[in-house]
């Protein structure tokens, strides 16, 4: 079928659109910002495949070195966008990084998974837990990568993501959990405006039947094969794991005007009267929307978000 008269299949406005041939367009998340070290904060960036097979690869963050016999904490970063659009290299994730790398004096590593539809979950699961794996062999100093094995304390790792990447992140820490990860430990997960869902509407979901039916539909699109919105994967309440965590503590960030505002509040009493043995905290950003701090990280609110979560980071810190 010729590409210019290839029928609409699905429009997802602001993501992508699908036509009939298979050819996937989307609107957002499709410029790259190059590798560099940043001349005001010193961060050096650089991109590594992880995987030659499948193509995973990530971009690595390294914050100006002061004392080379420091350790550094790791920041496993997953990207938002739905699981189908934003890469690891896009501009706003890019800076981001950067700005956790400078403020948090931590390295990150900005995983680009593969996405949906074209790698329908749970591709990007997979691939995740591949990147984490990934990780944790150079624990031994094994693995090729220099400033893993230079720089980080493989004792002190976090999961982070917004989004959908914070679905990732949390599913992340379930596979920790139940499957275990040798010779390092997971000290913590950032969540910022986690992308969950569930059958049945809670909260400001109520009254709002177009964005329950986008969330819905995205995830069964990126999801094909998924039971539902009451997948565990999607709904954290309904999984028989979810005691099973595998961290010691959980930072969720929501924002007052998000849709999934009330999905971040949720989780955060499930998981706490669950039986896990962690401690979970939540901050809300008051009149913000989704994502806010990436759109606005020089804004009040993004700037405050970004101590707080350099906190959570640093806070154990020997």
């Amino acid at each position: 079928m010729d590409s210019a008269t290839a029928a609409i299949v699905l429009d997802f406005p602001l993501f992508l659109r699908l036509y009939s041939d298979g050819r996937v367009e989307r609107f957002s998340g499709t410029d790259v910002v190059p590798t560099s070290t940043n001349p005001v904060t010193g961060v050096r960036s650089k991109d590594i495949v992880i995987d030659t097979n499948t193509d995973l690869s990530a971009r690595l963050f390294v914050p100006k070195i002061t004392n080379p016999n420091q350790k550094l904490p790791l920041v496993i970063y997953f990207h938002g966008g739905g699981f189908c659009i934003e890469t690891a290299v896009s501009p706003q994730y890019h800076n981001y990084a950067d700005s956790l790398a400078a403020e948090a004096n931590a390295v990150v590593l900005s995983v680009n998974y593969r996405r949906a539809p074209e790698h329908p979950l749970p591709i990007a699961y997979n691939d995740s837990w591949a990147a984490i794996q990934w990780v944790a062999s150079h624990s031994t100093n094994g693995g090729p990568e220099v400033w893993l094995k230079d720089y980080v304390d493989f004792n002190r790792i976090f999961f982070a993501g917004d989004s959908a990447g914070a679905n990732i992140a949390h599913n992340m820490g379930i596979r920790v959990g139940s499957e275990g990860l040798n010779r390092v430990r997971i000290v913590g997960i950032v969540l910022f405006h986690p992308y969950f869902g569930g059958k049945e509407p809670i909260g400001g979901e109520i009254g709002n039947v177009k964005g329950k039916s986008f969330s819905d539909k995205l995830w069964m699109f990126a999801y094909p094969s998924s039971s539902g919105s009451d997948d565990p994967m999607m709904n954290p309440a309904m999984d028989p794991g979810l005691s099973g965590l595998g961290c010691e503590k959980v930072l969720v960030c929501v924002a007052e005007r998000d849709f999934l505002r009330d999905r971040g509040w949720y989780y955060k009493e499930e998981l706490g009267k669950s039986g896990w043995g962690g401690v979970v905290e939540i901050m809300e950003a008051v009149g913000e929307d989704h994502v806010f701090h990436l759109l606005n990280p020089t804004c009040d609110n993004a700037v405050a978000m970004l101590k707080r979560v350099v906190a959570f980071i640093n806070e154990d810190k020997a």
